[in-house]
């Protein structure tokens, strides 16, 4: 059953996981490397890996006799290191700097869709119907794919002191959603 407020709050919560405004910096200094980035390539490349983890991510971690509460609750604690890493600009996670694959590695792998975009989608499904995650999985393709293929104009747009603030104001929101995720799981 679709509930657009469902929808609306998937939807900021990948956004903000996913950090394609965040990303654009990174995204520029790959597409001067790469030359053009394949936007449809990648896109679809990052949407294949978020809904085979949202279609088989459930009966995985029953293979491996975890619950998705406990999934949810690590889940949690990693979306909020990530909200930290926006907000104080440190990098926690270090990602693969391979660019002999272009599109598909590293900018639909990990870049859209990486560990905190996979984990992040296994956390919602405590939380949320799966139909409306994948409404919110399908809304944030259309974003990635219009950002990459729009980088230069964004760019212009926003400015570097944009680009930071965006960044900040989506690390705060994380926060909150890791901390409602966590008290939504944990049995104290």
């Amino acid at each position: 059953m679709f509930s657009i407020d469902q929808i609306i709050t998937i939807s900021f919560t990948l956004f903000a996981v996913i950090d394609i405004l965040g990303s654009i910096p990174v995204l520029i200094s790959l597409k001067e490397k790469l030359g053009d980035i394949d936007a449809g390539k990648a896109t679809l490349a990052a949407g294949f890996l978020m809904v085979l983890f949202l279609l088989v991510g459930e009966p995985f971690l029953k293979l491996m006799s975890v619950d998705v509460h406990s999934f949810a609750v690590a889940g949690s604690i990693v979306i909020f290191v990530i909200g930290m890493e926006m907000i104080l600009g440190i990098e926690f996670f270090k990602s693969e700097k391979d660019l002999k694959t272009g599109s598909i590695v590293p900018i639909a792998f990990p870049l859209i869709a990486g560990s905190g975009t996979l984990t992040t989608i296994m956390s919602l499904k405590a939380n949320f119907e799966e139909s409306n995650i994948f409404a919110g999985i399908l809304v944030n393709l259309v974003v990635v794919f219009i950002v990459l293929r729009s980088l230069r104009y964004i760019e212009r747009l926003l400015g570097k002191s944009g680009l930071m603030v965006v960044r900040k104001f989506f690390g705060v929101i994380l926060l909150a959603i890791a901390v409602k995720i966590f008290k939504s799981n944990v049995n104290l």
